[in-house]
């Protein structure tokens, strides 16, 4: 259930999966684009630029997907991803999109010029998107498109210290996962007890 969305009939399947553990961007305009290649990446989530300069809830969101890309000497085509890793490449970029959504103008203009000159703040931004996945009940498919960089021997060590310095590791998002299940269950002890003190 969604609204102001554009979306490849491809991978449609993987992008109403996604979405639906996002209901936040349920009216939330965002074009899924295929592109013929991406520097330095598989998917990028970014503001449209004609909405850059509007007000934040009324900004819209583009999130271009490469038609194939490379790791190291493998290419790979997209649609012929295994459909969970697809998934999570997705969901991930759309946690990229709840990062940005409550951003100003401004504040959306230094957030991407650290992105620019910082490999600091792109770490930041790269474990929040992860973060914001997993909070929203995604880490089956974020493990598992993790698992299929860090488990591919076709991918050079060299590629796999670069997620790894990135991106939050399989370790960490199980840490957060337990963190949240904890936290859910204090939260429901909390919602007995007051029930029985009415």
């Amino acid at each position: 259930m969604y609204t102001n969305k554009v979306i490849p009939k491809v991978i449609l399947p993987e992008v109403e999966k996604a979405l639906s553990f996002y209901p936040e961007l349920k009216d939330v305009p965002i074009t899924f684009q295929f592109k013929k290649s991406i520097k330095k990446s598989t998917m990028q989530a970014q503001p449209k630029y004609k909405s850059f300069f509007m007000p934040k809830h009324k900004r819209e969101y583009i999130i271009l997907i490469s038609n194939k890309f490379h790791i190291e000497q493998e290419e790979y085509k997209i649609t012929d991803m295994d459909k969970d890793v697809l998934t999570g490449w997705i969901g991930h970029e759309l946690g990229h999109v709840m990062d940005y959504k409550d951003r100003s103008t401004f504040g959306m203009l230094i957030f991407g010029l650290k992105y620019l000159f910082s490999s600091a703040h792109i770490q930041e931004v790269e474990r929040a998107a992860d973060t914001y996945a997993v909070q929203h009940g995604m880490h089956k498919y974020i493990l598992a498109t993790k698992d299929f960089i860090l488990n591919n021997t076709h991918i050079s060590a060299a590629y796999k210290a670069r997620i790894k310095r990135l991106y939050m590791s399989p370790e960490e998002i199980m840490e957060l996962v337990n963190t949240l299940g904890a936290k859910k269950t204090e939260e429901e002890v909390d919602k007995e007890l007051e029930k029985s003190a009415l």
